[in-house]
């Protein structure tokens, strides 16, 4: 009889694997997860079995996302990218590296010698993490997904103070104004058989109105469906001028509670204006914008 129930049982739990597998079999179809935590930004990218993850958030939170968002067999991220290193960006990192492997991480190597981004330095050296470093203009290909790196230019990384040349994670000090180099990507999905452009979706970090207002005056890559929101929400980010060249149909703004009033009713304003449809994580938690490379839509 003893016997017997341990068969069941062990069968059970076969048939509850083999359904939760085949629930979470990943589709044909792209997915941008930005997760809900609290204030700060974690987005997940999925296509296929390739993931790509943009910033952390501000703890550990990021790590119950994945775990919704992921296969729990899937223990690899394709690509991490961290913006900046402000906090409520990059804390989360530093739990993502130590319970995921890592393909590569992209990231500029500024220092702003905090006790967060010394963590996060001291987890991909020594994890032998592959480093890049980018600069407008590259761009990176993960199969069908092209990466545009927009900001920040070489020029102004130049600027700042140089402190251990030829450094991939602390070549340069810096201790304010972290959201001047903030990495701005274009990310597009090129899967239509006869070319043209796909669905384009576009993560401008936490970028002032200064560099908002120099990627609109260069702008040459068409209209965009998808923006996430700069700096939550905040007037020092999103200017009317960069909304205008790029036309995006859909906004997510990644904010949880805070006591700066964000987002502000004058972004929230401005995206009505163009008739941007805004997703908030505060009001809606975890947001999922899928696409096809041609139609898209909220959620799986």
């Amino acid at each position: 009889m003893k016997l017997w129930k341990y068969t069941f049982t062990f069968l059970l739990l076969v048939l509850t694997a083999m359904v939760i597998a085949f629930v979470q079999e990943p589709d044909s179809n792209l997915h941008i997860i930005v997760c809900n935590v609290g204030q700060g930004d974690a987005i997940l990218t999925t296509y296929g079995a390739t993931q790509i993850l943009t910033d952390g958030g501000p703890g550990k939170s990021v790590l119950e996302c994945l775990g919704r968002h992921m296969p729990f067999w899937d223990r690899e991220i394709e690509l991490v990218i961290s913006t900046h290193p402000d906090a409520d960006h990059s804390t989360g990192l530093v739990s993502v590296l130590q319970n995921y492997k890592v393909g590569k991480i992209l990231i500029n190597p500024i220092d702003p010698g905090t006790e967060v981004y010394r963590a996060l330095v001291s987890e991909v050296g020594g994890r032998g993490i592959p480093v890049i470093n980018p600069t407008a203009g590259m761009r990176l290909g993960l199969g069908l997904i092209s990466l545009d790196i927009l900001s920040p230019s070489e020029g102004l990384l130049n600027r700042l103070t140089l402190k251990e040349e030829g450094s991939q994670l602390a070549k340069y000090d810096i201790s304010k104004e972290t959201n001047l180099y903030s990495v701005v990507y274009l990310l597009s999905l090129n899967n239509r058989p006869n070319g043209g452009l796909g669905f384009q979706a576009i993560f401008p970090g936490d970028i002032p109105p200064e560099v908002s207002d120099g990627l609109a005056a260069g702008w040459s890559m068409g209209s965009v469906e998808y923006i996430k929101i700069p700096h939550h929400g905040s007037v020092n980010g999103l200017t009317e001028n960069l909304l205008k060249v790029l036309m995006p149909k859909i906004a997510v703004i990644s904010v949880g509670k805070n006591p700066w009033g964000l987002p502000k009713t004058e972004i929230l304003d401005m995206l009505a204006k163009y008739n941007v449809k805004v997703l908030r994580t505060d009001l809606e938690g975890d947001i999922i914008i899928s696409t096809d490379g041609d139609k898209y839509w909220l959620g799986k």
